[in-house]
């Protein structure tokens, strides 16, 4: 029997001394700011401390964690927080630490971890840590393996972690988990994958039901009109970056009430691993389009052979596309009676409010409104690249937004020399630092 599962099943018997023989000096970590701090960005792909390359999840923030001995110590904050998925759209969702999606954890395989979770919802709630094999008692199931935690109150999960893989944890309430409550848990393994990649990242797809002049998502809707990835919907995405000829690793999370069949364009990758954890190479076989069932996770490697902005994004056509009848707040956009005067006229009312530059969308024919059927995809596009602009947009094409909705984000395939622009960019002084979460 391995050390770590050994571990493992020594658990139950080390949680009543682990939790409530806490030293008085972790009682004061806990007491203190969940601010948040000036991360350590990583420069390039060098391997943060823990010997592990980090995983990356764009528009979403690492948790810092500090040690308590040779267990790694997290603190999480389940709270209602503000989330800007779109520049014209902010929503009241619910996330931790001030995050939704909820800060990404990541561990290595053998670790001893203990999260201090507190909660600021006005309900009870719980944490399950979904995939993640575990004694019973922080399961985070109300009442068959825990109390719930009340308002105000805190809770201590603690347990080894003897799996590899990519795991997610979330809210044990569906109306919670629909309100934004879900986030990374990636267990490095102890030994390095094989083949090794230089680029890691992590998507969560998430959808949203909001309806015009709201910002509250009904979480007991049957249909979605805002999809996200990594709480965002595009442009707001920050493209993915790798440089021509590496290898790169795509872990995608999927916990909603659809399955997305997700699509990469100009490459094909394999399927390495899911929610269970790393597959055996003879499963994998050549595809580009993975789905991404509810509750699962997948995660695919490619070669990343060809320049150029390479498209990552749901095929379900109505997942390509943010909410078209909430552009204008309480107007709803119309695409069945449209004319090419109004469409302009309700995009440069957009325009102005952001605000962003106006760039008239793509021709029309002159007798265009006379073929039934029209408008389909006229008049949609709405390009902002002023308003979403980062060092990741450097150097792509004016109007490049314009036909980027919806669950959709990028991976910019880059020769070395542009690479390392792009990195200096992110980097400089002056630019917009990125942060870890405060334990």
């Amino acid at each position: 029997m391995s050390g770590t599962r050994r571990r493992f099943f020594q658990d139950a018997a080390m949680l009543g001394a682990g939790i409530f023989g806490l030293s008085k000096s972790l009682q004061a970590q806990d007491e203190k700011s969940m601010a948040m701090r000036p991360r350590e960005a990583h420069r390039g792909n060098e391997p943060v401390t823990g010997g592990f390359l980090p995983m990356i999840t764009p528009d979403v923030a690492d948790l810092r964690h500090e040690m308590n001995g040779r267990v790694k110590v997290f603190h999480l904050v389940g709270e209602p927080v503000k989330k800007k998925i779109a520049p014209f759209k902010t929503i009241d969702a619910w996330g931790y630490n001030g995050s939704c999606p909820g800060p990404t954890i990541q561990v290595r395989q053998g670790d001893r971890v203990r999260v201090v979770f507190e909660n600021r919802l006005p309900e009870s709630t719980t944490l399950h840590w979904h995939g993640l094999e575990i004694p019973i008692e922080q399961d985070g199931v109300p009442y068959i393996s825990q109390k719930p935690v009340a308002p105000g109150e805190k809770y201590i999960y603690e347990f080894t972690v003897h799996q590899e893989g990519t795991f997610f944890y979330h809210a044990h309430s569906a109306m919670q988990e629909m309100m934004g409550q879900l986030g990374f848990f990636v267990a490095h393994p102890e030994k390095e994958y094989k083949p090794r990649v230089e680029n890691d990242y992590g998507l969560i797809l998430q959808e949203w039901a909001v309806l015009p002049s709201n910002t509250v998502p009904n979480t007991a809707a049957m249909e979605y009109n805002w999809l996200t990835f990594n709480g965002v919907c595009a442009p707001m995405t920050t493209p993915l970056l790798a440089r021509v000829g590496s290898r790169v690793r795509l872990r995608i999370v999927n916990l909603g009430m659809d399955h997305h069949p997700v699509h990469l364009h100009g490459h094909q990758f394999v399927v390495t691993g899911t929610e269970g954890g790393r597959a055996p190479e003879s499963t994998w076989y050549p595809m580009n389009t993975v789905l991404v069932g509810v509750a699962q996770a997948r995660v695919v490697e490619f070669e990343a052979k060809y320049p150029g902005a390479w498209m990552i994004h749901c095929h379900l056509p109505h997942h390509m596309m943010n909410s078209m009848m909430d552009l204008l707040r309480d107007r709803q956009i119309q695409t069945a009676d449209q004319t090419e005067a109004k469409a302009i006229s309700q995009m440069e009312s957009l325009a102005r409010s952001v605000p962003f530059e106006h760039v008239h969308p793509s021709p029309v024919a002159r007798d265009a409104e006379k073929v039934p059927g029209f408008p389909q995809d006229a008049f949609m596009e709405m390009g902002m690249d002023e308003v979403v602009e980062k060092p990741e947009t450097y150097g792509l094409p004016r109007n490049w937004s314009a036909g980027m909705m919806g669950m959709m984000t990028m991976i910019r395939v880059v020769p070395e020399k542009e690479y390392d622009a792009i990195l200096e960019r992110k980097n400089a002084p002056g630019a917009p630092a990125e942060h870890h979460h405060g334990s």
